[in-house]
């Protein structure tokens, strides 16, 4: 009979290794997450707990997920939850996973934001809310609109915003881009990370994002600008006088972006990421 002991450290080691051979980005945290998920502690916590052998029910359960995660589910799926900006927000597949990088842009927004006295903000394409929700948290005087197509990602993002007692500042729409909005709105800031991969780029996704994340926030037409075609334009009319509009963009999409900036914007600028790849661009109604 075999008496090998299958304690924490032994089971973060073995799946670390697994992932690590299943080419997985980050094998050593994703085992942490999944861990942690099943024994119900932070990941810091499993560090206090190596020698622990958790019972046969909870290594059944952990079993599951790195079954599930070794075919492509992302882990964030897996788990129910995305850490973005320090604070934890649910996802589920009917919303885009928050990407690091996508941090950029709600910290370029509340530079922007950081003098007006009561900013109103516009997030279109809201997903998880996860951009509405870390500028309401972040800058206690905002008040912002939020637009998803979707019901059952804005039923996500309504969840966050309870999650993160910010539901009091943040009004949830439903429909395309600009059409749930009353006319005579207007914003200080409009923010949006569109959908914004070209169809050859979606072809060529890692599986874990094409099989699994909602193709309609990620497929933007031939080119994947068929959305900045429409939003860049049609953001003029709901900006107030000198206000701004953001986006986050894909790395190879600068100049066609700038260029559909400066139709209807002046000062047109692009901010790099740590990865000194082009992610954000704004500009200033004319």
């Amino acid at each position: 009979m075999s008496t090998e002991r299958w304690t924490i450290l032994k089971l973060l080691s073995w799946t670390e290794d697994f992932f690590r051979q299943k080419n997985i980005e980050s094998p050593r945290l994703e085992a942490q997450i999944l861990l942690g998920h099943v024994l119900k502690c932070d990941r810091i916590h499993l560090y206090t707990r190596t020698d622990e052998e958790p019972d046969e029910a909870s290594r059944a359960a952990f079993r599951e997920l790195i079954k599930k995660r070794a075919d492509g589910t992302p882990v964030a799926y897996l788990v129910g939850y995305r850490e973005f900006y320090s604070l934890k927000f649910e996802v589920t597949p009917d919303v885009l996973i928050p990407r690091p990088e996508t941090e950029l842009l709600v910290l370029k927004c509340l530079d922007r934001i950081s003098k007006i006295s009561k900013p109103k903000i516009l997030d279109v394409g809201t997903g998880s809310g996860c951009i509405a929700i870390t500028l309401a948290k972040q800058n206690s005087a905002v008040q912002v609109q939020a637009i998803d197509r979707s019901d059952k990602a804005l039923a996500v993002a309504r969840n966050n915003a309870q999650r993160h007692e910010v539901s009091d500042r943040i009004q949830f729409l439903a429909g395309d881009l600009f059409q749930p909005l009353k006319k005579e709105v207007s914003f200080d800031l409009i923010v949006s990370n569109p959908p914004y991969i070209s169809e050859a780029e979606y072809s060529q996704l890692d599986k874990s994002v094409r099989d699994f994340e909602p193709r309609e926030a990620l497929l933007a037409g031939a080119d994947g600008l068929d959305i900045y075609r429409r939003l860049i334009p049609e953001s003029a009319p709901f900006l107030k006088s000198e206000g701004f509009l953001a986006v986050e963009i894909g790395s190879t999409q600068q100049e066609n972006v700038e260029q559909i900036f400066r139709e209807s914007f002046t000062d047109v600028t692009t901010i790099r990421d740590d990865a000194k790849l082009p992610r954000i661009v704004l500009g200033k109604k004319r």
